[in-house]
């Protein structure tokens, strides 16, 4: 295959598919001077949008294409022709030692789900333990907390099947490069998502379409041998000579293994406290803390487009930005979620988290987005290895009290928040949280230096785009789960200081997202798979 970069469709020559791969191959014919009988196929293989001017925004592709004399092509000596490189996954030789009993996986997020798939195709048979509940049971429930305010301890965005990212966006953008990340991509299709995920720029499949697709990737982990059990919330760890020989199920059932991979999320708070008391090796580590800020998605639209704002074939426009304060802080907008929601993602009583989502249409009238600063041990109260988990328990709180002890979110009006004064009333913007939100301070829940930097970080964001810092606009607090306030240590094997127990995914420490813990998953696993046969070869 032959790779051709930099090719460019206005927006009217890329309304509909049909019409963008007939374009697409019309510019490769006209620009590479082939005859259509030359021409055999052609594939995407990378699709973005370059809205930098916005008088003229345009597509951007990469192709694969195939043509009946390669050689001929390349030899033209073209400066976007090249030999397409292909990504494929490549297996992991199986080992040798004997693994007489099933591998168990504590956690059915995004590494939890990778690691059993790709054990399950192998033939390791992996029992996996989800403390939460099943995709669909798991969404019912959350919706009634929504409407009800009956907060359950059990039910939570951040725990159950497909983990925290089911319910924030299924966004699958990655600073990672690494060939797993195809066998992520490729499996999500093969699984019910759009095949657009494998080229565009940003791809992202929403909280909606992702149900059915955990659910399918679920049975096919069941057909190959693999056993998933919810509601099962591993409480302890059977540990002898400083060696994994068990884990206990809700105080009750014990399962035997040689081997448990982790991939608990970064909010199993009562199961770092275990961890710890068996001396697993934990360090705090450094993650952010702030806000949801809400915003018109037209007006982002507008902001980012321009008179293109209205185009069909445009996706709701998103941002990304970062501010260094001359204080040494930095802050910066995170998992932005275009037409998308402010979420409840309280995991434990007596505290107020956020979190954001969009389903796959991105049709909510609202834009959001994290605004976050960063903290690092040096903030915490002590050296404690779990000291991060105080500091983050400690807004929530407040945001819970502040909020009315109910499960509302404290909000303020940006144009308010610059002034440090209490809102008393909503403008454009109607927050989405649910079940309901409470107009505070937020200097009455953060320290002045989060509250500073993102005041700086405001200003200097609405030079980068105009009107961010719209009196209007929304800040809905808190969001303190930005990563995992913890880092497991593991050695080059992923293995901790306690034999048999394989730390994974962002709740570890090691990741920061699906496709970054999807990868860590599956590196997990290849790591028993390099050292041990498969069950149905012993």
């Amino acid at each position: 295959m032959i790779r051709i970069i930099d090719l460019k469709l206005e927006l009217k020559d890329a309304l509909t598919t049909e019409q963008e791969m007939t374009n697409l191959t019309k510019l490769v014919l006209f620009s590479c001077k082939l005859n259509a009988s030359d021409f055999v196929s052609l594939t995407i293989n990378k699709k973005a949008i370059d809205a930098r001017r916005k008088d003229h925004i345009f597509f951007v592709f990469s192709v694969d294409v195939s043509v009946k004399n390669e050689k001929e092509l390349l030899e033209k000596g073209y400066r976007n022709v090249s030999v397409s490189k292909t990504s494929s996954y490549r297996e992991i030789v199986s080992g040798t030692k004997i693994l007489t009993k099933s591998p168990v996986i504590v956690g059915f997020g995004p590494s939890g789900i990778f690691a059993a798939l790709l054990l399950s195709r192998r033939g390791y048979s992996p029992i996996v333990l989800e403390r939460g509940l099943d995709v669909y049971t798991r969404s019912n429930q959350i919706q009634h907390f929504y409407k009800s305010g009956e907060y359950n301890d059990e039910v939570s965005i951040l725990f159950g099947e497909g983990g925290a990212g089911t319910f924030s966006d299924g966004k699958l953008t990655t600073l990672i490069s690494d060939d797993r990340c195809r066998m992520v991509l490729e499996t999500l299709v093969q699984s019910g998502a759009n095949k657009e995920i494998l080229y565009l720029n940003k791809p992202h499949i929403g909280t909606d379409c992702l149900k059915e697709i955990i659910k399918n990737i679920r049975e096919e982990i069941i057909l190959n041998g693999g056993e998933i059990i919810f509601n099962a919330k591993v409480t302890n760890f059977i540990v002898k000579d400083n060696i994994l020989k068990g884990v206990v199920i809700n105080n009750e059932k014990t399962i035997l293994t040689d081997v448990c991979l982790l991939g608990i999320g970064h909010s199993a708070r009562d199961t770092f406290e275990v961890l710890h008391q068996l001396a697993l090796q934990i360090v705090p580590k450094a993650f952010s803390i702030g806000v949801r800020i809400e915003h018109p998605q037209k007006f982002i639209n507008q902001a980012q487009y321009g008179k293109f704002a209205d185009a069909s074939n445009l996706e709701a426009a998103d941002y990304k930005m970062a501010y260094h304060s001359k204080n040494n802080r930095s802050a910066y907008t995170f998992c932005m979620c275009p037409g998308g929601y402010v979420v409840c993602a309280t995991s434990e009583s007596g505290g107020v988290v956020t979190n954001g989502m969009s389903e796959n249409k991105r049709d909510s009238n609202n834009a959001n987005s994290a605004l976050l600063v960063n903290v690092t041990p040096n903030d915490f109260h002590s050296t404690h290895p779990l000291s991060g988990v105080a500091f983050q328990k400690e807004f929530e709180e407040k945001a819970f009290l502040l909020g009315g002890k109910n499960y509302y979110a404290p909000i303020q009006l940006v144009g308010d928040f610059l002034k440090d004064k209490q809102s008393t009333s909503l403008g454009e913007v109607i927050p989405s949280y649910k079940p309901g939100v409470t107009f505070v301070k937020m200097s009455d829940i953060f320290p002045p230096f989060v509250i500073n930097t993102m005041k700086e970080a405001i200003l200097d964001f609405d030079h980068k785009l105009k009107g961010f810092a719209m009196n209007d606009a929304v800040l809905t607090g808190v969001e303190t789960r930005s990563s995992s306030p913890i880092r497991m240590i593991r050695n080059e094997f992923h293995e901790s200081n306690i034999s048999g127990l394989f730390p994974m995914g962002e709740g570890a420490g090691y990741a920061g997202g699906i496709m970054s813990s999807a990868v860590d998953g599956i590196k997990t696993a290849e790591q028993i798979i390099n050292k041990f046969k498969s069950v149905k070869t012993n």
